[in-house]
């Protein structure tokens, strides 16, 4: 079973990310207003983009790292050559100097 990290255009240029086996079903329950809480308050326009992996686990990994991106590297994502996955570099964690 295939497994899929998508991207939605919302409602006020906003960008939805979310997880299906089944990107298109789950397109018209956003659009149906059973979807996502964010989707029924920004409705979904349009799929800009979806990415497939093997596992559902990597699904939702990949979901997380882009949910946590800004909307600006949302936006580089979608110009990803279709058939290519993100390729992430983990975040610089910030150390606390000591006085």
């Amino acid at each position: 079973m295939p497994h899929f990290v998508y991207m939605l255009r919302c409602a006020g240029n906003r960008i939805y990310t979310g997880y299906a086996t089944d990107v298109q079903a789950r397109f018209e329950k956003h659009l149906s207003g059973k979807g996502a809480n964010f989707t029924r308050a920004f409705p979904p326009e349009k799929i800009l983009k979806f990415f497939e992996v093997e596992t559902k686990s990597e699904a939702l990994r990949l979901e997380a790292l882009i949910k946590s991106r800004t909307k600006e590297e949302k936006e580089m994502l979608i110009g990803i050559k279709e058939g290519e996955l993100p390729c992430f570099i983990p975040k610089a964690k910030t150390q606390k100097k000591s006085a």
